[in-house]
């Protein structure tokens, strides 16, 4: 029982810090949105991203957090559906978001006489169609979720295959094999794609810091170009994504092909979340300008409160 609480203790923790990092992502991307001096046309991905972050933490941090808990059948047909569908979805979302954040960040920092800088979006109206593209894919791709599953309640005689207070109802094996290779074809292509652009992003970096070499040691001053740091903060985003999604996949083989290990499984869930946690610190961290305007934001507020009578 301690364990059982010291565990949704944790996930509590997880799923809150979580929530309130990409929060605070998402409004002051928002906020930089409305100004008429920004790059403009990433902002939308990056809210996209928080946003996505966010349903995967309410939809999997908290039904964990409730279940550690002790409640287990605490979902109803219709909640194990939208909870299970959800979850699927926003992991979809992830996955499509950081390839097309890396992409649009490769075609940023290209040179002015790539070919790859046609590409590059005009406005933020270019962003949203491709935002639209993957809520209909996963959407799709998820959608047979909405009949695999059900509530625990509605039939107790089938206790394996549980999703909480949830579990999958048997499937036609053609109609599986069918979503499954779609979510995996999608995952392939993006993370192919995001591997492409974060290789080409890699290329670009190493010349730039060849020439911050060169001009150094020529004694003339040089100053790395916003994008070339925006470009760092999208790689060792995308490397974080890679970390916890191959070691989520690695750990799923491990532990369907070998005896239950309560340890490893508890290890998987924590770092499923992993993500969804830690890619807000990294675009605060990064991205200065992000601490910067929220505590502008702050004091602001505060001197208006303080002033007004």
């Amino acid at each position: 029982m301690v364990l059982k609480s010291i565990k949704g203790i944790i996930f509590l923790f997880e799923t809150a810090f979580g929530i309130v990092g990409n929060i605070l992502v998402s409004v002051n991307y928002m906020w930089c949105f409305q100004k008429p001096t920004e790059k403009k046309y990433i902002y939308p991905i990056l809210i996209h991203l928080a946003l996505a972050n966010i349903i995967t933490l309410l939809s999997k941090g908290m039904p964990k957090t409730i279940a550690a808990f002790g409640m287990q059948n605490f979902l109803d047909d219709i909640g194990c559906k939208m909870i299970a569908f959800l979850e699927r979805m926003a992991h979809g979302l992830s996955v499509c978001t950081s390839s097309h954040l890396t992409v649009i960040q490769a075609i940023s920092v290209s040179p002015n006489a790539s070919k790859w800088k046609r590409f590059k979006p005009r406005s933020a109206w270019h962003i949203f169609p491709f935002i639209f593209f993957f809520w209909i894919l996963n959407s799709l791709v998820c959608i047979n979720l909405l009949y695999s599953v059900t509530s625990k309640s509605l039939n107790i005689s089938q206790p394996n295959n549980t999703y909480y207070s949830c579990y999958f109802l048997p499937d036609n094996l053609i109609r599986r094999w069918i979503f499954l290779t779609f979510m995996v074809l999608r995952d392939a292509v993006f993370q192919g794609i995001m591997g492409a652009a974060s290789g080409y992003m890699v290329f670009l970096l190493y010349k730039h810091h060849q020439r911050v070499l060169y001009l150094h040691n020529s004694k003339f001053l040089y100053k790395t170009p916003p994008e070339m740091k925006a470009a760092e903060s999208v790689l060792l985003l995308m490397f974080c994504f890679l970390f916890f999604y191959w070691i989520d996949c690695l750990l799923s083989v491990f532990l369907s092909f070998s005896l239950k290990n309560n340890f490893m499984l508890n290890t998987r869930e924590f770092l499923t979340l992993g993500y969804a946690i830690f890619s807000p610190v990294v675009l605060i961290h990064r991205d200065g300008h992000l601490g910067k305007d929220l505590y502008a934001q702050w004091k602001r507020k505060t001197w208006r409160a303080c002033l007004s009578p």
